[in-house]
């Protein structure tokens, strides 16, 4: 077990150290390492997938109570940027009524993960609600 350990701390510091040199700031690699939106959501209301020019795949799950979104979640078959920023897109949704949730830009992403350059967000996250 302590092996296995180790050997998940080697991969995760070798992920951490590639995407770094890719350009990808440590807000950005801490979301694409620990995901925390990800995943399908039992009982979304809401559901949606959008595949980009690129090739990267989404899907969106959000959950409604009182007109608000309550929480919001993506499965992501795409690049570690697209990833990084669909968890940083589900944080920002949250507590929003969807009219305000369809106000949010990309570029309202961008401050969720400074120094994230923009050609790393295709497609767009935000997929049609």
């Amino acid at each position: 077990m302590e092996r296995e350990t180790l050997s998940n701390q080697n991969d995760i510091a070798g992920i951490r150290e590639m995407l770094s040199s890719f350009g990808y700031v440590e807000e950005a690699i801490q979301y694409f390492l620990t995901k925390p939106n990800f995943g399908p959501l039992r009982g979304a209301d809401h559901v949606t997938e959008l595949t980009g020019p690129c090739g990267d795949t989404m899907k969106c799950f959000l959950k409604v109570d009182q007109g608000r979104i309550a929480d919001a979640k993506y499965q992501v078959l795409g690049c570690p940027g697209a990833v990084s920023a669909a968890m940083a897109l589900s944080d920002l949704v949250k507590g929003k009524t969807l009219d305000e949730a369809l106000q949010v830009k990309d570029r309202d992403v961008f401050p969720k993960i400074p120094k994230l350059k923009q050609p790393r967000f295709e497609p767009s996250t935000k997929p049609g609600w």
